[in-house]
């Protein structure tokens, strides 16, 4: 199934969250979560993850993994990621118990896709088993419907339809661990992987581009690891980044109405201690203008 015909089927038949004006919303992907070592993208970002966490949970956010949370092709133990991550995960699932949290796969982790390992951990330190998010279900697609203007909008991970990381998902895994993940130590970089290969790259923005025009409708996903954050009147493709970039993540907020492309960085003082700032790249931007634009041709 191509990348229109599947999109369209997540708009038909995804869960639907009633939001309105006073709604706010976080959305993060492409975490990549690991256990440490020499090829794990998430550690050097852990920190500033964990404070922009902090934030949107003590100021009442809904949080909206959209996809690859967790790096399951290059890792076999999913347990040992909750091990190794277990201050994020005992995060969100503080998110989870407030009922303000949502968990969607990506390619790189649709093996979680509602098999039970997120259900909790066994804590050797405590001796005991901790609860994470029991019975949650990991969705592929979330659609948020506006209630004050009866617009939907559509978030997926955004690697639906392609060859090599959707149909053939399985046989990329493999690739990825077994050859691409030992070279990329060396500074390989993987061809198979949107982030790092600019034509899939570009081959996959025109395709979730051209749908959210033909369908006039708005769309949200990560995948790329490229932020897109359109002017109204472009187009109605949103990209949240990734948490991966050398000293930043990125993600989209929606805050009463509003929407904005969010950047966390580390930075330092001039009295040289370090701090995690917080910065609007883009925005905010009504989300009644987008919609009130017919894209429609």
């Amino acid at each position: 199934m191509n990348t229109s015909k599947k999109l369209t089927k997540l708009l038909n038949n995804s869960l639907e969250i009633e939001i309105d004006h006073t709604s706010k919303i976080i959305m993060m992907s492409d975490c990549h979560r690991g256990t440490g070592n020499a090829g794990d993208n998430f550690t050097i970002n852990k920190n500033i993850f964990m404070a922009a966490l902090n934030y949107y949970y003590d100021n009442q956010y809904t949080y909206i993994e959209v996809g690859d949370g967790d790096e399951l092709w290059e890792n076999d133990s999913y347990n040992d990621i909750i091990i190794y991550n277990k201050d994020v995960f005992e995060l969100m699932s503080k998110f989870y118990q407030r009922k303000q949290f949502y968990m969607l796969f990506g390619n790189h982790d649709i093996a979680k896709n509602n098999n039970g390992q997120l259900n909790g951990y066994y804590s050797e330190k405590k001796n005991q088993y901790m609860p994470l998010f029991p019975d949650i279900i990991v969705h592929e697609g979330l659609i948020l419907k506006d209630t004050d203007t009866n617009h939907k909008i559509l978030i997926t991970h955004g690697h639906q339809g392609d060859l090599l990381n959707d149909t053939m998902w399985k046989v990329t895994k493999l690739l990825v661990r077994y050859l691409w993940y030992p070279l990329e130590s060396i500074g390989v970089r993987n061809p198979t992987s949107a982030a790092s290969n600019n034509y899939i790259k570009r081959t996959t923005e025109h395709k979730l581009i051209d749908w959210t025009k033909q369908n006039n409708q708005l769309l949200i996903t990560g995948h790329t690891h490229q932020v897109v954050f359109p002017k109204v009147g472009e187009h109605l493709y949103f990209n949240d980044g990734c948490c991966t970039n050398p000293g930043y993540i990125t993600g989209i907020e929606i805050n009463e109405g509003s929407i904005s492309l969010v950047k966390w960085s580390m930075k330092t003082k001039p009295d040289r201690t370090l701090f995690i700032d917080y910065e609007v790249m883009a925005g905010p931007n009504k989300l009644t203008d987008y919609f009130n634009y017919e894209y429609l041709r």
